[in-house]
């Protein structure tokens, strides 16, 4: 029996009873697989991005997780005017022709506050609401949220990363953010937990926490796991970013088997969505 089987999205509830699938749509020109693809001249395609939606929707996907800042390894940080334009038309347009749940991917104190009037259902930080004003944003938006783990930032944060024990410190900091979002006022079932691969790990630290994804279910929290394309993926086949769909395919069955079987809630952030859904479609039809 799961510990969470469904986590209401403001006006919408995420079935948890299975591995859900998130989305990838990245408002961004820069971001490590798929920037740029929603640009038409240099500037947003709201055409683009709604047929995106769309087809994700189609294939499967139960969130659309829309962001407007990359955090890729070297990435640097944008205005707040800009990813405000890039993120809240589409949050608006989205929700206004889809019935799904939007999540925000943002660390910026406005952007949340913006995305929540726009019609964003889940706040997804990289940063685990640590920027000046984020959490108390958090906390008055009413919606839950995720949490991630990232060693220093994004523009620095593969430069030698260290760890004693990954999965514990992992587990450690997630915690106290949690401990910080009840003390906040946050209910501690909104809380999702996302251990950060890629962020701050080298490949061995990847593998040693993608092993321990069973240990941080315990804590009783949905994890989410996205691994889809990333740099541990290419150096495990020596694969560029456009070749890594079996790869990221198979972590995706690999952590819905560690999940379940801890008896934990998994959400999967995916670029390919209708792919992942198939392969976890064949995989709860063989158990």
């Amino acid at each position: 029996m799961l510990l969470m089987k469904n986590l209401k999205c403001g006006n919408k509830t995420l079935d948890l009873s299975r591995p859900a699938v998130m989305g990838i749509l990245n408002a961004t020109p820069d971001s490590f697989s798929d920037g740029g693809l929603l640009y038409s001249a240099g500037q947003l395609d709201q055409s683009k991005t709604l047929q995106a939606v769309e087809s994700m929707l189609a294939a499967g996907a139960d969130i659309i997780d829309i962001g407007g800042e990359s955090t890729r390894p070297g990435a640097q940080p944008v205005s707040v005017d800009q990813e405000l334009a890039r993120v809240i038309p589409i949050i608006e347009a989205v929700a206004s022709r889809f019935d799904t749940i939007i999540s925000v991917d943002t660390s910026t104190t406005q952007v949340i506050k913006e995305a929540t009037v726009a019609g964003a259902n889940l706040i997804n930080d990289v940063r685990a609401l640590r920027r000046e004003g984020a959490l108390q944003a958090a906390a008055d938006s009413g919606l839950p949220l995720c949490l991630m783990h990232m060693q220093n930032q994004p523009d620095s944060m593969q430069q030698s990363p260290q760890y004693k024990d990954v999965v514990a410190e992992v587990a450690e900091f997630l915690q106290q953010r949690k401990q910080a979002c009840v003390e906040a006022g946050i209910s501690a079932d909104k809380i999702i937990l996302d251990p950060g691969f890629g962020f701050g790990k080298t490949l061995q630290h990847n593998l040693d926490l993608f092993n321990g994804l069973g240990q941080l279910a315990t804590a009783g929290h949905p994890i989410l796991v996205g691994v889809s394309r990333k740099s541990m993926i290419g150096e495990m086949l020596g694969s560029p970013v456009d070749d890594r769909l079996m790869g990221s395919v198979t972590m995706a069955v690999l952590a819905a088997q560690k999940i379940m079987a801890a008896q934990g809630a998994l959400i999967l952030r995916v670029h390919d969505v209708k792919e992942t859904v198939q392969a976890l479609s064949v995989w709860r039809q063989s158990i």
